[in-house]
């Protein structure tokens, strides 16, 4: 009887649990489709500004030449790069691919490192 009583923690620090990468991505994944569209309404207000007039478009233009604009684009670049990369990642793992240990680590690394390659080359180009 005592073997089915096991002592159970009563307090869990998350901050001590150590996570596997493919755990952080998918954190990142979920954190990246937050913040893509929490910022939904500034991108469409910059398309707007885009498409209005030639007047808009400057102000458009004055708006994104500020370095910390430039930052925050990136970091939006970085976020749906990533959210697209990790989402082919799941559709594999949904049709059964990549679902071992080690091949999901493998496809985990791989889409950490095209979405930060295709985050530096776009983000040079947009700088």
């Amino acid at each position: 009887m005592t073997e089915l009583t096991k002592q159970r923690p009563k307090f869990l620090n998350l901050m001590a649990i150590k996570l596997p990468l493919p755990g952080v991505a998918s954190i990142l994944h979920r954190v990246s489709g937050i913040g893509l569209f929490l910022m939904l309404p500034v991108l469409i207000w910059m398309l707007d500004l885009s498409l209005t007039s030639a007047d808009t478009y400057n102000t458009l233009v004055a708006v994104t030449g500020h370095p910390l604009v430039k930052i925050i684009l990136i970091g939006l670049l970085w976020a749906f790069l990533h959210h697209f990369c990790m989402g082919i990642r799941i559709l594999l793992i949904d049709i059964h691919v990549g679902v071992e240990k080690e091949a999901a680590r493998k496809s985990t690394v791989a889409v950490l490192a095209v979405s930060l390659v295709m985050t530096l080359i776009l983000g040079a180009k947009l700088w």
